[in-house]
């Protein structure tokens, strides 16, 4: 499932793309495989029970499972990361939610030169009354005044522009149902609103690999990583089940990963629990 040039486009001047129905054949396996994950460890955030006040996050999501690691060759997964990123596009791992509640304006990332794509299953159906994703599109395009002025201005105006709340921010509501697929770039600005306590939702992270020049950029990104406490770049299911062609998209990423160890026993000197986000 390739892109076409037309959608390419879009993404490139927008910031997102959203396919419906583009996971349905196989939305029952990866909503029992998500069920599975969060029973196996504990429930909630740091193996203790969900209570619906605060997100709770599991990190290396998709690699704990081996059905889930398959999404990986799939085509509708696989075929678009290619067009949008290149034929050595990188695999930078994947986190699952319970969401709960509100999720202000932000960016994943804020990245010149190197794009990053975050694909995103949402496995309830989701309105803009109850919490589906929203985007700002053409927020992604650093180095335009939009852009940078969004960028300049969202974390610090807490009044939204003087709007009654956030979700009052111009933006593209994108509802969903589970079984559709929805894919942003890391700049775009997105948010959620009047979401419920356990709104379920797991993402693959992307990005173009990494030119020789810009290798500590890509450490540094690896180090953020830390603060969710897991010591290697992958899980175990994931390279277990790792095909020729999997490898392929894990190897720069591990390449530069000596470091994790370290950083992750100077996040737990510093913190009480792993990231929620």
């Amino acid at each position: 499932m390739g892109l076409t040039a037309q959608q390419k486009t879009f993404f490139d001047t927008f910031g997102f793309l959203a396919f419906p129905g583009a996971f349905k054949d196989k939305i029952e396996m990866i909503q029992a495989e998500f069920e599975t994950i969060w029973t196996q460890n504990g429930g909630g955030h740091n193996g203790k029970a969900h209570d619906g006040k605060a997100r709770s996050c599991i990190a290396q999501f998709l690699d704990k499972s081996e059905k889930l690691s398959g999404l990986l060759e799939d085509p509708r997964i696989h075929d678009i990361a290619v067009d949008l990123l290149g034929e050595d596009f990188n695999y930078m791992g994947s986190d699952g939610n319970f969401y709960a509640g509100d999720t202000g304006w932000h960016s994943d990332g804020w990245t010149r030169g190197i794009k990053h794509v975050k694909f995103a299953f949402y496995l309830d159906p989701l309105t803009k009354d109850s919490g589906c994703l929203r985007v700002i599109p053409g927020s992604h395009r650093i180095g335009e005044p939009f852009a940078d002025q969004l960028q300049a201005q969202i974390y610090k105006l807490r009044d939204n522009w003087g709007l009654e709340h956030g979700r009052d921010v111009p933006c593209v509501p994108l509802e969903t149902q589970p079984g559709d697929l929805v894919l942003f770039d890391w700049n775009t600005k997105h948010s959620s609103f009047n979401g419920s306590k356990r709104r379920r939702m797991f993402t693959v992270n992307t990005s173009a690999r990494y030119p020789e020049n810009r290798l500590q950029d890509l450490k540094d990104l690896i180090s953020g990583g830390a603060r969710f406490w897991v010591e290697e770049p992958f899980g175990e299911p994931l390279m277990r089940s790792a095909t020729k062609e999997r490898k392929r998209h894990l190897e720069q990423v591990i390449a530069n990963s000596g470091h994790l160890k370290e950083k992750v026993r100077e996040a737990k000197e510093k913190m009480l629990e792993p990231s929620r986000g």
